[in-house]
Parts: structure tokens; sequence; C-alpha cells
């Protein structure tokens, strides 16, 4: 098993200290409980880790019913954490409340709890009721009664959903945030779970609420619009409840919301060369590879609206982040940044093998001194139709339409007809020469004479 840091080994062993542990003690159960573990390097094992959708490890799955169903294990990473989750998975998905306290106890246990409400416990509604929370039970406690007055009593006391006197069937979804509870009384199994995803995120996720709020907002699907403020600033009250109606807006429309101060855009802020004083700044980060970006510098409350209405209705520019054109280009490798990219990567004329490369990376170099080699070859036998370039993922936006690529040590060679291939081969001149020369163009006579490298 290879690691791709001694961070991430001693992650591994870690884990697998706790696995140990807790197999142990969940051997013990009555019934006994298997903990199992799969190495999914192993190439014996690679089936089972695409079947499942695996990409990063340690991760933890829960399968029942002979493998036949299978469930995210979202619950903690110390043994005296996994035992009482997994004996929790093993019983019914749903707790029947009898007692008030009981319910009390369910929605206190993670903050988050769905109380269905039924006259009987049979029928349409409960059976999917049921099917819903064993598809939701690794995240979420469910309960289930016939008498709503058993119901905890959040928010406004005074809302005659709190009075005990509504009836079923109907599902609640209680919440630490927002109205702390929402009513639903669609039993479609798959919609009822849609609006439950839609509801137990924040309107607006805030910075301070916490690691987990804020990694759900970051691994959302939707695309993401982000306000970074100063809390010393005149208008932040007025940003703040504005920001909040227009997540109320779009509750449900393909845009999550997120507010933070500036500090916590540090990272964000270094990586799209916005500076602090653009602050009040707005920007809406599509999802999906392209993952393009929507900048509005030193945003007004009342412009907050109509930004992100333009944003749905497709009438603003990308912002793309480039470094200054170089003034002088003539180097072995021409360096390449945004600003320049289409001129000499596809209207040059040249059959150009480019690197996305990586400042920060700690394999930059794993191509450096090769593609050096490589270009001084080219120009030594006259050969100008071949150009070596490399582009700084770290500081610049590359297209997209045409490469997919890891922001570190990655080939490509655009030729000068405009196909674009990954590189395929060995990290060696030999065979980097070779991919170029079976795949380049081959230029006309006048034209070789007329394009000037860039």
């Amino acid at each position: 098993m290879s690691f791709d840091s001694q961070e991430e080994e001693d992650s591994l062993e870690h884990t697998l200290l706790v696995w140990e542990k807790a197999a142990k003690i969940l051997s013990e159960n009555e019934p006994p409980i298997v903990l199992a573990k799969v190495d999914a390097h192993d190439a014996q094992n690679k089936d089972l880790a695409t079947k499942h959708g695996l990409s990063g490890f340690p991760t933890i799955k829960i399968l029942k019913d002979g493998g036949n169903v299978i469930g995210d294990y979202k619950g903690p990473r110390d043994a005296d954490g996994i035992v009482p989750y997994v004996i929790k998975q093993t019983g019914p998905p749903s707790l029947e409340i009898t007692l008030t306290q009981e319910g009390i106890a369910l929605v206190e246990d993670y903050g988050f709890a769905i109380m269905g409400i039924f006259p009987e416990f049979s029928g349409e509604e409960y059976d999917n009721f049921t099917v819903l929370a064993e598809r939701l039970r690794s995240g979420i406690n469910f309960g289930h009664t016939k008498d709503s007055k058993l119901l905890p009593i959040v928010g406004d006391l005074s809302s005659s959903a709190n009075n005990g006197n509504i009836k079923g069937p109907f599902v609640r979804l209680y919440k630490p945030f927002d109205e702390f509870f929402e009513d639903f009384q669609e039993f479609d199994v798959d919609v009822l779970e849609k609006l439950i995803e839609v509801s137990s995120a924040p309107l607006v996720t805030y910075a301070d609420m916490g690691h987990y709020y804020v990694r759900n907002f970051f691994h959302s699907p939707h695309a993401k619009a982000l306000l970074y403020v100063n809390y010393t600033s005149d208008n932040y009250d007025a940003l703040k409840a504005t920001y909040y109606d227009v997540a109320k807006q779009y509750k449900g429309k393909g845009v999550s919301f997120f507010m933070g101060v500036v500090e916590a855009g540090e990272r964000m802020f270094e990586s799209l060369q916005i500076k602090v004083d653009q602050v009040p700044i707005l920007i809406i980060e599509e999802k999906g590879f392209d993952r393009r970006k929507y900048l509005k510098p030193k945003v007004l409350p009342e412009q907050i609206l109509s930004f992100v209405n333009d944003y749905k209705n497709e009438k603003l520019q990308p912002y793309w982040k480039s470094e200054p054109i170089p003034e002088v280009n003539d180097g072995l490798i021409k360096v390449l940044v945004r600003d320049n990219f289409q001129d000499i990567v596809f209207n040059s004329g040249k059959n150009v093998l480019l690197e996305f490369t990586s400042s920060r990376s700690l394999k930059r170099d794993k191509f450096g001194s090769i593609l050096e080699e490589i270009a001084a070859s080219f120009r030594h036998d006259g050969d100008d139709e071949i150009m070596i370039a490399r582009l700084d993922s770290d500081k610049n936006d590359a297209p997209t339409e045409n490469f997919e690529f890891i922001p570190f040590a990655t080939l490509y060679f655009a030729s000068a007809s405009g196909r674009v291939l990954p590189y395929k081969g060995d990290n060696t001149k030999e065979d980097i020469i070779d991919f170029i020369q079976k795949n380049r163009d081959t230029m006309p006579l006048n034209d070789s004479s007329s394009k000037d490298e860039l």
C-alpha cells in the first residue's frame, strides 16, 4: 500500500488500531457484530472499491442484508464512539416514542431528528417512512408516535404546531437552526428525502457554526455563494439580514449560502488573488469540474439579490485568475498564464506539450529537468514546430473545456490542428519525445515561416 504523505499513513495506522479495539468489543456483543477491513489498494479488491465508489482512505461503510443495503458511516472515529453507533445500526431504524423524555432525548442526541406521527403504525405512509428511516439512519435519528403531544416543543412556543393537537400522518424534521423544525406531509420516499436534504442545511452556513456545518456546506453539490465581511463595518447587520433573506428566497433552488469574516476566507483570498480592501465581497462558485467563479467586490446590501439573480440568469462574466503576461517569453519553456493560454496553445500554429504544475507542490519538479532537455533537443534540431510550455495552476485558472487535470505535474499535448491528448507514457525523455512525434501535426511550409513564437 502506498501513501501520498506521512500524515496519511499515520492516519491509517491510527484508524486500524481503533478499528481493532472496536472489533474486539463488538465481537462480544449479543449477538456478535463483525467489523471487517479490506485493502482497497490490493489488485484483488479493485472491483469492490469501484463498485462502492471508494476513492479516499480510510473509508468506513455499513453493509446489511448480505451487502444488498450499503450505507455511509457518519459516526465518531474513536472506539468509544464506533461501538454504540454500530450497535444502534443493528436495531430498528425508527424508535417508537411513548414518553415525552424519549422524544427530547432523540432530538438532543445529535441536534437533528425526524419524527413521524401516524394514526396507526401501518399503511403506505408508515411503510414509506420506515424505508426512509433505513436509508438515512446513519446520519440522523428517527422516531415515530401516535400522539403528537409527545413531540418535543422547540422554537416559537405559541405556534399552533407546538400545541400537541395536530393530527397525523406527517413528518417533522427537528434542526438546531433557522425555524428549529419543519413539517412535511409528503410520503413519496424520494421526494421526502430531497425535502429533508434541503431543509437539513442552514439557510446560511456561518463560519463560526462549527466544522460539521462548514464541511457539509463545502461538500454540497450545489453552487456556492460566499459572503466575506468585516464585523466592524457599518453595514454588517444590513448585509447579514439581507443575505439571509436572499438565501430564504433561494431555498431549494440550487445555491447554498455561506457567510464569514475575512479571516475565514484567507485561503480563498490567496487562491483567487483577492485583496482585503475588496471586502465585503460576494463570491459565487459553480459546482462541477469547471467551478467557475463570479465576484462582486465591495458589495452593498441592496446589490446582493440582483447579483445572485444575474448569476442564475447567466448574465455574469466569470472571474479568471491570471498572472501578468510575461514581457519576455523566449526561454526553452514558454511561460503560460491564463491570459496568454489561448494564444500560445491554440493560436500559435505550434504543436504544444504543456505541463500543469504547482508552485506549492512537492512534485513540481517531476518533469522539470526532463522538459528542459526535450525543449533544448528540439531547438538544437531546428524544429520550431514543437513548443514546450508550463502553467502554474496555483496562480492561473486554465480553460477546462479540453483539459481534465490535477494541479501538479500533469502533461497534455495540443497539436497544431487543435487536438488535445493527455500524455500517456513513462516519465522519461525518450518516451515523451516519442509521444510528441507520434501525435504531432506537420505544418505547411508557408505557415511555419509566417508564425513566430510568442
